[in-house]
């Protein structure tokens, strides 16, 4: 996994996202089996859509996941496929443990998700770094 900037064909980029999944009605469902099918279908769709799996972990009712960002994607785009194909291989391959807690029609993640940019430097020391910039001269 990179932690180097990466480079596309006009950029060079390193968007690193914090996101954070929370069941639906924050039920405590997930179990450390469960939790493993999470990452595998969570790096999987993050490499369909050219991002990287950082890192991922969580307890039985959310989930973090620090993703290399590609910024030909859209943060919701990514949010949505993570979300909709996890929540589809819980429903899939842990079809009693899921029936337990959610009636049929009812989503396995609620519908919010948070999401923050996180790595590089401080705010502060960026925000200094461009006022520290030479100004053009007239």
């Amino acid at each position: 996994m990179s932690i180097k900037p990466r480079k596309g064909s006009h950029s060079v980029f390193s968007v690193r996202l914090h996101f954070v999944f929370v069941t639906h009605y924050r039920r405590k469902i997930i179990t450390a089996q469960m939790l493993e099918r999470l990452r595998e279908m969570s790096w999987q769709v993050c490499k369909k859509m050219d991002c990287e799996l950082i890192e991922m972990s969580g307890e039985s009712d959310h989930v973090h996941l620090l993703v290399d960002f590609h910024p030909r994607n859209s943060i919701s785009a990514v949010a949505g496929s993570l979300k909709s194909s996890t929540s589809r291989a819980m429903k899939k391959d842990f079809p009693e443990q899921v029936r337990r807690f959610y009636k049929e029609g009812i989503s396995f993640w609620s519908k919010s998700y948070y999401v923050a940019s996180s790595g590089g430097a401080p705010i502060e020391k960026l925000k200094d770094y461009i006022k520290a910039q030479n100004e053009p001269k007239l």
